[in-house]
């Protein structure tokens, strides 16, 4: 079983930033794609984001310039750092892992967009 564990939700104005961290272990090998999803209330689970272990990201359109993804191999952790936050970007945040057909998710962290 792969264990994912996302921190650095909360509240921030729009324009703000926020880093999101998801700590990967158990059975999870680093040649495994971790990424983000996102949930708003309402509305389906949407890509964000995926880091392949090959080094290629790919983002959705509405991310594209304002969230960055990073990865770091040593400690199995993939980050998010987002910026020029805005209401629209209000959502549960998922961290995701996935090796051929198999995916594996976190609890989710909120963020909240909002003045």
């Amino acid at each position: 079983q792969v264990h994912l564990v996302e921190s650095g939700g909360g509240l921030v104005q729009p324009g703000g930033s926020l880093r999101l961290s998801c700590v990967a272990s158990g059975d999870f090998r680093k040649n495994f794609a971790l990424g983000w999803y996102r949930q708003a209330p309402g509305k389906e689970r949407e890509l964000v984001v995926i880091g392949y272990s090959g080094g290629t990201t790919d983002y959705a359109d509405f991310v594209k310039g304002r969230f960055v993804f990073s990865r770091d191999y040593d400690t199995d952790t993939a980050y998010l750092q987002m910026n020029s936050l805005k209401p629209e970007d209000t959502a549960v945040y998922y961290c995701n892992a996935f090796y051929g057909t198999t995916n594996y998710w976190g609890q989710g962290t909120q963020v909240t967009v909002a003045s």
